[in-house]
């Protein structure tokens, strides 16, 4: 299909699964065959190239959505389609050649739209979802989803518990034992402003962004995890505060980075009350940790009680120790 493209042909664009038109591209050269990544750190599928110019490019709250009624009137295939019906055989795949009425009018129609600015809402989540949840493996791009922790629990009352409340204490110390030892601090954008309250960094220690260079998917996943050690570009320490009666959540998110990202070389903890040891325990065994590629769960993610925190956070000349002290007081499950 490629190779019945012709150098001055254009591209008209079209969002799959936010269903909107972004844009049209004039072909420059091509097709030719490039396996350098693009779109992927490694084993980018996309090999089969083009290079183009754009004649209009819209922002993604501009793009236009094919079901605006000005847009499904006039498209051949979407005009006389009923309520309910089915129209989406035209976009079903890629290089799918349009009729010369429907390139026509989409290309004129988008010219106009990047110059008229029209602003048309759309789900942000969605489309966070849409745009970043696909990983590339050896058989194939698979997709994956990232949850939020904080919408977890749709019956959780606003007010935090005292559970929650102690969590965030111990946050504010793992980052204060961090900080300690000289090291850079990452905290989840949604817990920040509570843990400030038990924590005030010196200038320049918690990170405003990460210095790490992952796709957007593995990015999300790191971002989220309760507290990271840093050392220049590198994650040290990755802390996981677990005090709900599930256990599994933070297990989960240290599982995600396993898998995507195997051959991380990472200390991974949990930390949570002491009468939940044999709880922690019995999740991080369970065959959906034991069986990762690489190797279990339970061998590269400890425990930590809270009461070894506040004793770590307690103790005199941190400053003159390394993270390697955190060593002596994880436990690993049997």
């Amino acid at each position: 299909m490629a190779e019945r493209v012709r150098v001055g042909d254009r591209f008209v664009c079209y969002m799959v699964r936010m269903s909107r038109w972004i844009g049209v591209l004039e072909v420059q050269e091509g097709p030719f065959h490039d396996p350098s990544p693009l779109f992927y750190p490694e084993n980018d599928p996309f090999v089969v190239r083009f290079r183009v110019k754009a004649l209009s490019w819209l922002p993604v709250e501009e793009s236009v959505p094919i079901q605006n009624d000005e847009v499904f009137s006039k498209l051949s295939f979407t005009r006389n389609v009923r309520p309910g019906g089915y129209w989406l055989g035209p976009l079903r795949r890629s290089l799918h050649k349009l009729e010369r009425c429907d390139g026509d009018f989409l290309d004129s129609m988008l010219r106009n739209q990047s110059l008229a600015h029209r602003k048309y809402p759309f789900d942000s989540d969605h489309y966070e979802t849409v745009l970043k949840r696909r990983i590339q493996r050896p058989e194939g791009s698979v997709t994956v989803s990232v949850p939020d922790d904080a919408n977890a629990d749709e019956d959780s009352e606003s007010q935090p518990s005292t559970a929650d409340r102690e969590s965030i204490r111990i946050q504010a110390r793992l980052c204060r034992i961090g900080e300690a030892m000289g090291l850079k601090i990452w905290l989840p954008v949604n817990d920040r402003s509570r843990v400030l309250e038990h924590w005030k960094p010196q200038a320049g220690v918690l990170l405003d962004r990460l210095p790490l260079n992952y796709d957007e998917t593995t990015l999300d996943t790191i971002k989220r995890i309760d507290v990271l050690w840093l050392r220049g570009r590198m994650i040290r320490r990755a802390f996981e505060v677990e005090h709900s009666t599930a256990i599994y959540s933070g297990l989960l998110r240290m599982a995600d980075l396993c898998a995507l990202l195997p051959n991380i070389n990472v200390a991974l903890h949990i930390v949570a009350p002491e009468n939940r040891r044999d709880k922690v325990f019995q999740e991080i065994t369970r065959p959906v940790f034991s069986l990762l590629e690489h190797s279990p769960l339970s061998k590269r993610c400890t425990y930590i009680p809270y009461g070894s925190v506040q004793e770590l956070a307690a103790l005199e000349h941190l400053a003159h120790t390394t993270d390697s002290l955190i060593d002596e007081f994880v436990e690993y499950a049997e």
